[in-house]
C-alpha cells in the first residue's frame, strides 16, 4: 500500500522559496503567476493491508517526523 504525504507551510508563514520561484517565473515572462507556495511530497510504501491503519500510522509518522507541525500542515492520501 502506498501513502502520500503532502506538506505545506501554514498560512501566514513566510515562504522565501515560494517568493523566489514566483519572482523567477515573472522574470521569465510568466506575468500571470501570482503568489507561489513551495511544499514537499513524500511517498511511502507500506507493508499494511488495512487502509485505516495505514492512514493512522502515516499521520503519526507525519506528526512525529515528516512535518514540523509548528509551521507546516500536512495531508495524507492512501493508495491501494
Amino acid at each position: 500500500m502506498k501513502a502520500i504525504v503532502t506538506i505545506m507551510l501554514k498560512n501566514g508563514v513566510l515562504d522565501p522559496q515560494g517568493k523566489a520561484i514566483g519572482h523567477a517565473l515573472n522574470n521569465l515572462g510568466f506575468a500571470q503567476v501570482g503568489e507561489v507556495r513551495m511544499g514537499k511530497i513524500i511517498e511511502l510504501e507500506l507493508a499494511e493491508t488495512d487502509a485505516g491503519k495505514a492512514r493512522a500510522d502515516t499521520e503519526e509518522m507525519a506528526r512525529k517526523l515528516l512535518a514540523n507541525t509548528v509551521i507546516e500542515s500536512f495531508k495524507v492520501e492512501i493508495a491501494g
